[in-house]
């Protein structure tokens, strides 16, 4: 049986991202082994526990406990590199399509 439970009441305060820990919990109590050792999934058929399945959802449960990692130091700027052209919300790019209606136009 998996060390969790979708419950939220039993879900440990460090889990930090409540939907894989649910997701891996319910994958982890669908793949228990009978009394040969043998999945007793369906998906399984007869796979020898620990299934695959059940060994992700236990790296589930472990990344979802795994403290959010913080975000790059180049995107905590608030001015977006200049030097790339694709950077940023303000370009001046524009489809080909359009620009050459744009310069007829302006001809």
């Amino acid at each position: 049986m998996s060390e969790a439970s979708t419950d939220r009441a039993d879900r440990p305060a460090e889990v930090t991202d409540p939907l894989l820990w649910g997701l891996s919990t319910a994958v982890a109590d669908a793949h228990q082994p009978d009394e040969e050792r043998v999945c007793t999934s369906p998906s399984c058929d007869g796979a020898a526990w620990p299934c695959a399945a059940w060994n992700n959802a236990q790296e589930g449960l472990r990344a979802a406990q795994a403290p959010r990692p913080a975000p790059p130091a180049a995107a905590a700027t608030a001015e977006p590199d200049r030097g790339d052209p694709l950077t940023g919300w303000s370009t001046n790019l524009v489809p080909a399509a359009r620009s050459e209606a744009l310069a007829a136009s302006a001809a």
